[in-house]
């Protein structure tokens, strides 16, 4: 057999043909992650970990000009932990930075334009480098990349298209994960001040919202403010139309999730079919047609869900609830995975929890894990005193809606409302002050205008006391008497308290004064009042 010919190391076949195949594979999955990396120290180590092994080097080092662009800093250097900063143009480094020119260097202190005060700092004897421009999409150049110290040999016109290919790559990615970080920062910044203006706004939602002077009302208000940034679960009990939705607002944005969402779903009108599939949602596929969606639990996360009516939710969907909030998981409906959830749970009932338990309709784990704090709504008939503000703020919302005159009750109309039950509470109320506006013929609403209940509810109290008499009054003198009768069922309620009785009908103490002398009602004296106050303090 005669000489066979001597293959080219780069033909095809060849074994460097296969080394250098490789090696470009290498090079084309790294550039892959460089652009996929969006952290900007994790895309450092990145580069200078796989260029030294690419590279076969000891060391690699990323140069970035600072904002000022007076001078590199090596945000990495594998192979030490010390920060290196040279200034711009001086150095290999800055030569490369500042002339947008590769650089190779066989004897790194045979060129005048190495910088050994970097070796002296470090302890570290550089033989030989290769350095080439970062140079972004734009064309600016934002600083150098370099590798320390070939292994075997000096650099080859090889490793410098490798490196200048790992250059351009690494530019890109620096920039884009600058501006994500950059992004970031201000989105942080955003989301601390958009946090502080709803927990200031949130703090005094339940003072604007939750209308009312009465003691129940202001415990409510109280209750609220204490448990809001407390993450527990919540339990809201009261009447159908006590505003159970809106004390659950209060909790959400007077807590530190209020930037979150607020999700709510009513239980009550569910179908049994389709509870599991909104609580916590469906894959693609499950069944002809469904297409994926994702559920109450996982809309609600980093925020607030409110499950209203829960008393009335299916066992099975009580038992599935019960293990997310132990597990803080959710699996959707024709799913395999555990979807991680961070859900503050508020839920409120118009139903007797315990009672329901003891029928084996409610699950009393579930009541326990949903009762760690427990707020109750007052129906309307228990703060009778509240009623002339919410029902003078219905008016007020309707008129605007509505672009309709101001209107006001009369004093007849006021004493049927505060003498009706109001079976159905603040929603109710809300209605019937609707209905008032559209059946008002002027800006005076009387008993006519009122529905036929409110007109056949039996006067009590105080304001009924003489019919006959108060039938007999013009319409100053009417709301004269009322006045009065309010005055001493505040001053009643309140002890004799004159501080307390000008709070709670939303008088200056001064104010509460003048009419006290105006209408000749005895209170305590000033001495006694202000004892008393200082005694509820």
């Amino acid at each position: 057999m005669g000489p066979q010919p001597i293959k080219n190391p780069h033909q095809p076949g060849s074994a460097g043909a296969l080394a250098d195949s490789q090696k470009l594979a290498s090079i084309l999955k790294l550039c892959q992650k460089m652009s996929s990396e969006r952290d900007l120290s994790a895309l450092l180590d990145l580069v200078v970990t796989e260029a030294t092994r690419l590279l076969d080097c000891e060391r690699a080092s990323i140069f970035l000009f600072t904002p000022a662009r007076d001078e590199l800093v090596s945000k990495v250097a594998l192979g030490s932990d010390q920060t290196i900063r040279v200034r711009a143009g001086l150095g290999i480094a800055g030569t490369v930075a500042a002339t947008g020119e590769m650089i190779t260097v066989n004897d790194a202190y045979g060129d005048p334009r190495f910088f050994q005060g970097v070796d002296q700092d470090t302890g570290y004897r550089t033989r030989n480098l290769l350095a080439v421009p970062l140079t972004g999409a734009d064309g600016e150049i934002i600083g150098a990349f370099e590798v320390l110290n070939k292994r075997v040999g000096s650099y080859t016109a090889d490793d410098a298209q490798i490196a200048l290919s790992l250059g351009a790559n690494a530019a890109i990615a620096i920039q884009n994960a600058q501006m994500i970080g950059e992004l970031r920062r201000h989105r942080a910044i955003l989301e601390t001040e958009n946090r502080n203006l709803l927990r200031e706004i949130g703090g005094r939602l339940p003072a604007q919202n939750l209308l009312g002077l009465s003691a129940p009302i202001e415990a409510l208000r109280t209750m609220i403010a204490r448990v809001a940034d407390a993450d527990v679960t919540i339990l809201i009990t009261g009447e159908s139309g006590t505003g159970k939705d809106l004390v659950a607002r209060s909790v959400h944005f007077a807590s530190p999730r209020a930037r979150g969402p607020f999700v709510a779903l009513n239980c009550a009108a569910l179908p049994e079919t389709l509870v599991e599939t909104e609580l916590f949602g469906v894959e693609k596929g499950v069944a002809t047609g469904v297409d994926r969606r994702i559920g109450k639990f996982e809309a609600a996360h980093g925020g607030t869900l409110f499950l209203d009516e829960i008393g009335d939710l299916p066992l099975l969907a009580q038992a599935k609830i019960l293990r997310v909030l132990q597990e803080r998981t959710v699996e959707r409906l024709g799913g395999r995975n555990q979807i991680p959830v961070d859900v503050r749970i508020v839920a409120a009932t118009n139903k007797d929890v315990e009672g329901a338990i003891a029928k084996g309709q409610f699950r009393e784990d579930l009541y326990y894990r949903l009762n760690v704090v427990r707020l109750r709504t007052p129906a309307l008939r228990d703060i009778r005193e509240d009623l002339p503000i919410l029902a003078t703020y219905f008016l007020d919302e309707a008129a605007r809606e509505m672009k309709r005159p101001g209107a006001e009750l009369s004093a007849r109309a006021l004493a049927a409302v505060q003498a009706y039950s109001w079976p159905g509470n603040v929603r109710q109320l809300q209605n019937e002050m609707r209905r008032a506006v559209v059946y008002a013929r002027g800006t005076v609403i009387d008993t006519a205008d009122l529905s036929e209940a409110l007109q056949a509810a039996p006067l009590h109290g105080t304001v009924a006391a003489r019919p006959a008499e108060v039938a007999a009054l013009n319409l100053p003198e009417e709301v004269e008497e009322l006045e009065k009768a309010r005055i001493r069922e505040a001053l009643a309620a309140c002890g004799q308290n004159q501080v307390k009785t000008a709070r709670k009908l939303g008088l200056s103490r001064q104010g509460l004064i003048n009419k006290l002398k105006r209408y000749g009602i005895a209170a305590a004296p000033d001495g006694a009042d202000e004892q008393k106050e200082g005694d509820g303090e």
